[in-house]
């Protein structure tokens, strides 16, 4: 670590997302860069010859729907074992099923950080307020048979 790059209390570098690669970053860092939107945890369905991917308001069974976050996070996959783990090494094929506001997708596409993203806000309930996160309008994926999704997928904000 140099002079200039100092970690703050929280761990984190000053505005490192606009000066880090994705892969250089440690893991506070990546984990930093969720928003807290929720969207990465709503139900998608993809058409498999354009690989188009259309997202519904049904929520995995573990988000809870006030704060935008996984009830589960840090043992998620016994309860959701397709649950995906986004990763460095893995955005690249990944990217395309994330949320197009996502900073992960954002940074991998080389696009900034919205205003209202907690890490340029300063405070984690900017997403909600901006309207960009799912609080209070999913339906869990339990009380929605799956071959109803089509039924509830959305767009706009996603």
């Amino acid at each position: 670590m140099t002079p200039k790059d100092p970690i703050d209390r929280t761990g984190l570098r000053d505005r490192y997302w606009e000066r880090v690669p994705l892969k250089n970053m440690t893991p506070r860092e990546w984990e930093a860069l969720c928003d807290g939107c929720g969207k990465c945890c709503l139900n998608k369905l993809e058409d498999p010859d354009t690989e188009e991917v259309a997202f519904t308001r049904v929520a995995c069974r573990l988000l809870d729907d006030e704060s935008c976050r996984c009830a589960q996070y840090d043992i998620r996959h016994q309860f959701v074992p397709e649950c995906v783990t986004l990763s460095p090494k893995n955005i690249d094929r990944i990217a395309y099923w994330m949320p197009a506001t996502c900073a992960y997708r954002l940074l991998h596409q080389g696009t900034p950080l919205y205003d209202w993203h907690p890490l340029i806000s300063g405070t984690a309930q900017s997403v909600h307020d901006a309207g960009m996160s799912v609080q209070g309008w999913t339906v869990p994926e339990f009380e929605v048979d799956e071959e109803d999704w089509e039924d509830h997928i959305v767009e706009g904000i996603l």
